[in-house]
């Protein structure tokens, strides 16, 4: 409603330039009432389909569904750079397409930001991997940086967090492009090597530095206000709720990814209870979560292992494998092209940066850059630095759901590498497949819960039962179902009994 319906920005008779010194409520953005959430392409967006066919809700999710069918096909083509042409890259991009967490960005119209955020992400994040490609070889390569730096911009105008590809690009430059480790990432710097790369890491910098100082003034210095229901860890005066729940959020959010079997449009409220105390048995979520990220960090980032794999085949420190095809250590995953060395490439007048190109990254490189795109979109939302006005939102995984289809499908991939018998790897390609398939069907039962309002509220009921009820309320009351809202309203205070709004409709 506050986004379109009563969004004056959208009306042909306002100048379409108030939408860059407003919220994506249409409030001016130095109010003391406004949220601070400065999208003004994704209201441009809205403003032409309002211009286009009004209030008929039709072509707005028509051009949700293009832009997610653009996204995926975007992200599928950036997975072959790093699982090339055949099954896992299918994999990964049949994933994301029927992932259910996708549900509230893409059947939600305001959703859009997010939607129209990862275009532009993956834009800037592909133009990126044409300059690692091109540099020091073509003067088109500065071209590259100048799009991935624009399609930054673009994509932070749609929605705040995706200023963050430019992190994503650097660690795509040092760990997949140039395969570094983290102690020759130190040594380099000492010996100034590799100085194009450090040039292209502190243009990111510099020009992310930019991009957040220029929002910050925009939008008045001041970080926005939000109420107690919004989000109740960051209105909590104990420092050790505060902390714990933090901390606990960022687990529920990889279980939605995980298992999204419950889903809701509202997570605010008493929806996820704060936790008060360390004997809180929730406590060993977290401690489980963070331990196996940083052993997954570690191990990738170490990447020491013996044991390679090499076009789908697990070969020992480079001796030939069971089928005769010889692998090194430091050509793994190369594709079929890649057969015969670096020398005889070079000897056939490939250039350096062409046989780079050739090459696949390893498991290694992988995951360091999925853990990263899980990772690092997601920090805006954590209240790390700013308290946000939400507790959990799905939307706001659209962005780092691709890490998690990056992970899943370098896990499938190693499992079915490591299998000797044909039957396990059946086992672990069926598996992989009925987990896309219930996706989908998933996704297909949450969009029926967006066919309406009154279906939405009712399926929140489980979630986020005060503010679902009182929803519902509002729509039963609409439709002059008059003994139906009172009731809805009287669960609605059950559940949360100081709600004003509540206690006056009832």
């Amino acid at each position: 409603s506050r986004a379109i319906k009563t969004n004056q920005d959208l009306l042909p008779e306002t100048p379409w330039i108030h939408i860059f010194y407003n919220d994506f409520w249409g409030t001016l953005l130095t109010h003391s009432g406004s949220h601070k959430s400065y999208r003004p392409l994704c209201t441009l967006s809205f403003r032409i389909n309002h211009a286009v066919g009004g209030m008929d809700p039709w072509g707005y999710h028509l051009v949700n569904v293009l832009l997610h069918a653009a996204v995926t096909g975007l992200f599928t083509n950036f997975s072959r750079i790093l699982f090339g042409d055949g099954y896992w890259t299918l994999i990964a991009g049949l994933l994301f397409a029927s992932h259910p967490i996708h549900t509230e960005a893409v059947a939600g119209i305001v959703g859009r930001a997010d939607i129209g955020a990862c275009l532009f992400f993956l834009l800037s994040l592909m133009c990126y991997v044409k300059h690692c490609s091109t540099r020091g070889s073509s003067p088109s390569t500065w071209v590259w940086i100048l799009g991935a730096g624009l399609c930054a911009g673009c994509s932070m105008l749609w929605k705040e967090q995706g200023v963050t590809v430019l992190a994503i690009s650097a660690v795509y430059d040092i760990f997949v492009f140039h395969r570094l480790k983290m102690h020759q990432i130190i040594s380099a710097l000492y010996k100034r090597k590799n100085l194009t790369l450090f040039f292209s890491i502190g243009l990111l910098t510099s020009w992310g530095t930019a991009l957040l100082g220029v929002r910050l003034y925009w939008m008045g210095n001041k970080p926005p206000s939000f109420s107690n229901s919004d989000n109740p860890a960051a209105d909590s005066d104990s420092f050790l709720t505060r902390t714990l729940t933090f901390f606990y959020l960022p687990t529920k959010n990889l279980w939605l990814l995980l298992c999204p079997d419950t889903l809701s449009f509202d997570w605010s409220m008493d929806a996820v209870p704060l936790l008060k105390a360390v004997s809180d048995w929730r406590n060993l979520h977290t401690v489980a979560f963070y331990a196996g990220l940083l052993l997954l960090a570690y191990f990738s980032l170490k990447g020491s292992s013996n044991e390679r794999e090499c076009n789908g085949k697990t070969v020992m420190n480079g001796k030939q494998n069971a089928n005769g095809h010889s692998c090194h250590p430091e050509m793994e995953y190369k594709t079929l092209e890649m057969k015969s060395s670096f020398a005889s490439k070079e000897e056939n007048g490939l250039k350096k940066h062409e046989i780079q190109k050739l090459q696949l990254p390893s498991t290694e490189n992988i995951v360091i850059l999925s853990l990263s795109l899980l990772i690092v979109p997601f920090v805006p939302a954590t209240n790390l630095f700013f308290y946000v006005g939400f507790v959990i939102a799905e939307r706001v995984l659209y962005v780092p759901s691709m890490g998690f289809c990056l992970l899943v499908t370098v896990g499938v991939r190693a499992l079915y590498v490591k299998a000797q018998k044909r039957f396990l790897k059946n086992l672990v390609f069926c598996s992989t497949a009925a987990l896309i398939v219930f996706y989908g069907l998933k996704t297909v039962v949450r969009n029926g819960d967006w066919q309406n309002e009154e279906m939405l509220y009712r399926s929140g009921i489980k979630v986020n039962p005060a503010k679902a009820w009182g929803n519902l309320g509002n729509v039963l009351k609409s439709q002059s179902k008059i003994s139906e809202a009172e009731s809805a309203y009287r669960n609605a205070l059950y559940y949360r009994s100081n709600m004003a709004d509540m206690l006056y409709n009832l």
